[in-house]
């Protein structure tokens, strides 16, 4: 489909191939946890990141997809140019506060997109819960497309993905991940700028599947920025309300 001129921003930032990291070194991956992963472009210029969940059902953050803007997802063909899918229906968790979000509170931090057509050459993860107690150290995978250099986001738009430990007190309501190596002390493995919405991921007896969202990011010890602390939003108490709204759009999970 042709590019809407109010697109070309969000889409410009995503045409260079990063050099480096998801921050801090994150792998580019294609296979894997990698396959259920989109790109989501908004007409006010964002991008972020989803997970396909069903052929046509796409799992976000509620802050990525806000009202009074248009959103796509982003194809890319073989020769690396972009083509734009339609979004058919965007449904927000009903608890969702942004200034809590902002804040680094927890809060409702989930949203749907309903897809017009399946992404060609993604494959649907599998949903699923935290183990609980989330303890101390528990690995997680994040996945996501966002910048590599903080305030560069041409440095985004391929798949890398890290692994992270549980810090602070972890919880239902919000985990804190940083990379194990430098604990959130100084710059690592972290999710940044376009990361919001990405999958996270826990190792089952069945294999990886979705148990949260990437809702923000800090640099090391709290400062502004990427590479310290990842911010997640749990699915412990919103899964339900995935399932029910997928159900209302006629996609079971």
């Amino acid at each position: 489909m042709k590019i809407p001129p109010y697109m070309i921003a969000g889409l410009a930032l995503l045409l260079s191939v990063p050099a480096h990291a998801i921050v801090g070194g994150g792998a580019p991956s294609t296979g894997g946890v990698a396959r259920s992963v989109v790109t989501i472009v908004g007409s006010r210029g964002n991008f972020c990141t989803g997970a396909l969940i069903a052929p046509k059902l796409v799992l976000t953050a509620a802050h990525c997809v806000q009202p009074g803007a248009d959103y796509k997802i982003v194809e890319y063909g073989a020769d690396r140019q972009p083509s734009l899918q339609d979004v058919k229906s965007v449904a927000i968790h009903p608890g969702f506060n942004m200034q809590a979000m902002s804040g680094h509170r927890a809060t409702a931090d989930v949203a749907l997109l309903q897809l017009a057509a399946s992404p060609k050459g993604r494959t649907p993860a599998v949903l699923g819960l935290p183990d609980i107690p989330i303890n101390v150290g528990s690995r997680f995978t994040i996945a996501g497309i966002g910048a590599t250099v903080r305030g560069d986001g041409k440095s985004g738009g391929t798949i890398r993905v890290a692994s992270l430990v549980a810090t602070g007190k972890p919880g239902t309501l919000q985990i804190r991940l940083v990379d194990p190596a430098g604990q959130g002390t100084r710059d690592g493995l972290g999710a940044c700028t376009g990361d919001s919405g990405a999958p996270v991921f826990e190792d089952k007896q069945g294999g990886p599947v979705i148990v949260g969202v990437v809702s923000w990011s800090t640099g090391p010890n709290g400062s502004a920025g990427c590479g310290g602390m990842t911010g997640v939003t749990p699915l412990t108490l919103y899964r339900d309300w995935v399932l029910q709204t997928a159900q209302k759009w006629g996609a079971g999970l």
